[in-house]
């Protein structure tokens, strides 16, 4: 594997990973993905996961989900494109700043992130 890739979660299901996060692709095969998380390789099904050349740069809106242990993060949450922040979003809020890297990007409402499912 020759350029940067990313992935992120494209399926409801509970891994140690955040949802709506882009991680780098360390390897890639058939069946599997070896993604980075925290520093460290995971093995993830790699039907499992959305893959591209490179994350967008706009926060990914999240439904929460009901086995959640962030109950303050409202009925749908954003993801930071940045440093994978999760936050509440603002109705309708066209950008938002992360409150932890501080970077301002557009909210893609328009997405629909685990909801074609």
């Amino acid at each position: 594997m020759t350029a940067t890739l990313f992935a992120r979660l494209q399926a409801d299901v509970d891994l140690k990973i955040r949802r709506g996060a882009w991680y780098r692709v360390l390897d890639l095969s058939d069946l599997e993905a070896v993604i980075e998380v925290n520093k460290r390789p995971m093995t993830v099904l790699r039907a499992m996961l959305e893959i591209q050349q490179r994350p967008p740069l706009r926060w990914t809106v999240v439904p929460h989900p009901k086995q959640s242990r962030r109950p303050n993060l409202g009925v749908e949450y954003g993801v930071c494109p940045s440093c994978r922040t999760r936050a509440p979003l603002p109705k309708k809020a066209r950008e938002l700043q992360c409150p932890r890297c501080k970077q301002e990007y557009e909210v893609n409402w328009g997405e629909e992130y685990l909801k074609r499912m």
